[in-house]
């Protein structure tokens, strides 16, 4: 089964680049096209597409506007600029990655496999900034408190996926198999209420439950 994208781009031209660069790989079909923030938004509604690639800067409701709105879609920011306020805002938004659009065009390609699949797409360098970004900011109760509702089991799947593991690597760390560590994620997003692996990433900074430099347990 191909994983079905929505391009959504103010420009014409980047959107056609795209859509041939997508399209040159048999698993992927680009299902819809948007100009427009709420054009996004309407058309993932209507659509269903797996994989949104969604530009920041749109006319009618930019592209951070329009990923808070989207559900059931993962959604992969697009931008001409690596600035970290535009990275904390998508992750915050939602968004499950952050892609410049200088990038290669294979990285494109991998981009929404990645995201396909549920897994994470930051850049080391993002990933770095973003966690010093959540050091600044103090913990937020309410979120600690949701962290808390999860058992010692999945509060230690959290923290080893935040230090960036595969769900490979958390098995053979946990000593279990990728069956039960999927079953441990699937059951920690439901209680956190959240989208993907991202924002449980997110989530464990911004609760406070890992912070840089901290031993793995």
């Amino acid at each position: 089964m191909s994983t079905t994208v929505l391009l959504a781009d103010d420009q014409s031209l980047v959107r056609a680049g795209f859509r041939m660069i997508l399209e040159s790989d048999p698993g992927i079909e680009v299902i819809g096209e948007a100009a427009t923030g709420e054009q996004a938004v309407d058309a993932t509604r209507r659509l269903k597409p797996d994989v949104v690639l969604m530009d920041i800067q749109m006319p009618g409701g930019d592209g951070l506007q329009a990923t808070r709105q989207i559900t059931g879609s993962r959604v992969v920011i697009l931008t001409t600029f690596e600035r970290d306020d535009y990275i904390f805002e998508a992750l915050q938004a939602g968004a499950s990655g952050f892609l410049l659009k200088n990038a290669p065009p294979e990285q494109l390609v991998e981009a929404v496999h990645t995201v396909a699949a549920g897994n994470a797409l930051l850049a080391p360098s993002v990933t770095r900034r973003i966690i010093e970004q959540f050091t600044r900011h103090p913990v937020d109760p309410g979120v600690r408190a949701r962290v808390e509702s999860l058992t010692s089991r999945e509060r230690e799947v959290l923290v080893l996926l935040a230090r960036g593991m595969s769900n490979s690597e958390l098995a053979a760390q946990l000593v279990v198999s990728e069956g039960t560590i999927k079953t441990h994620l699937s059951s920690l997003l439901a209680k956190l209420e959240l989208r993907d692996r991202v924002q449980a990433v997110v989530l464990a900074y911004e609760s406070g439950l890992v912070t840089p430099g901290r031993p793995l347990p």
